[in-house]
């Protein structure tokens, strides 16, 4: 018998790794001569650092940048050198857990932290690829800021420097790329994301992410005139029109800056994260595969992790049968057996408050495991 466990991480409960040794702990109580390949996964959201050094054997680097409100804080990203990658979060240095609902001002926080990621990323001796999952940001400054890091400069009337923030895009006159680090345009560069929305207008980042990020209407109304007025200047001075290019509004506008400035590409974060890993070939002589995510539901069906898995285990292995292990489910999941999972399960015993089940994440998984097990088994 031949498991494949590939589980993407239970959002602050367990990361990939410590649930694909959960399950894998609960098999082996049943299945104790059986063949374990474990693949912690990721879809390019949060833990997508941690999930794919783990999968891959990789070490973290760890650097002092600036957070969205500039202050020094230490980030990490992962190094996997045998296969010239490292992977970066931009929540690691710009994400929403270091402002509270008292200091969110997506005029005033900057993605400069995390062209301080990148930039020493592209320095990496043998460094080819660089992943950057772009979720979970507090910031609409267009991904301004990621490029000041990297040396472009963008400059007022006056030719100083605009203030960091949304906010000062509207006193912009003009992009300097004289500067930038050539090495931008060296690398391949993936960014992780599965939003498509464009850079601005009703369905761009500041009217369709803004209220997350601390906006009123009024500030969402700024901001969306702001990014109007960068792609404007992006258009005049570097003959860029990215506007309507999907996924330029992502991370309010980050996609939109590492597409003008880098030669990055986007894609889905779970594509990225197959392909990386080799899953399809660890997936072909599999008779089981093991998924699952925290909660399961209509979202799991663009580009998350449980689909993701399911759809190359049965491209590479029809046979298979994909097991999805979570925490709770929404109510209509037959769209998620039309896509190749064949079962569903919660690892939830019955009602639990959520610091009971964050607590018990681990046995939870455990016991789950080994039940299914049990039924494989007779």
């Amino acid at each position: 018998m031949k498991f494949l466990i590939a589980p993407d991480s239970f959002k602050r409960c367990a990361t990939a790794k410590q649930a694909s040794d959960a399950i894998e702990i609960g098999l082996k109580r049943v299945f104790p001569q059986a063949q374990y390949t474990k693949v912690p996964m990721a879809d390019g959201g949060e833990g997508t650092v941690q999930s794919l050094t783990d999968a891959l054997n990789g070490n973290f680097r760890y650097i002092r940048v600036f957070d969205p409100l500039g202050k020094k804080i230490t980030a990490r990203y992962g190094l996997i050198k045998n296969k010239h990658t490292a992977i970066i979060e931009m929540s690691a240095a710009s994400g929403m857990q270091f402002v509270t609902k008292e200091t969110q001002n997506p005029m005033i926080t900057s993605t400069f932290g995390t062209g301080q990621l990148l930039k020493d990323a592209l320095h990496q001796k043998n460094i080819e690829n660089i992943i950057i999952g772009i979720g979970g940001s507090a910031t609409i400054d267009g991904g301004v800021g990621m490029a000041e890091a990297l040396g472009v400069k963008f400059l007022d009337k006056n030719n100083q420097p605009i203030r960091y923030g949304g906010g000062g895009l509207r006193n912009l006159n003009h992009i300097d790329v004289s500067n930038l680090d050539p090495l931008v345009k060296q690398k391949n560069i993936y960014i992780a994301s599965d939003v498509d929305n464009p850079l601005f207008g009703e369905n761009g980042a500041a009217f369709t992410f803004g209220a997350q990020k601390g906006a009123n209407q009024k500030m969402m109304r700024s901001l969306d005139n702001n990014l109007r007025h960068l792609h404007h200047i992006l258009k005049r001075d570097l003959n860029l029109d990215l506007a309507d290019k999907p996924g330029s509004g992502a991370a309010g506008g980050l996609g939109l800056g590492l597409i003008a400035f880098t030669n990055a590409t986007m894609e889905k974060g779970i594509n990225i994260t197959t392909s990386l890993t080799e899953l399809g070939n660890k997936a072909k002589d599999a008779d089981f595969v093991f998924t699952g995510e925290g909660r399961i539901d209509e979202q799991t069906l663009h580009g998350k992790t449980p689909i993701g898995v399911s759809e190359i285990a049965k491209e590479y292995n029809p046979n298979t049968k994909v097991i999805a292990l979570v925490g709770s489910m929404c109510y209509n999941i037959k769209p998620l057996y039309e896509k190749g999972i064949d079962a569903i399960f919660s690892i939830s015993p019955g009602r639990e408050s959520r610091a009971m089940a964050i607590k018990n994440i681990r046995r939870n998984l455990i016991r789950t495991a080994e039940n299914i097990g049990h039924i494989i088994n007779n």
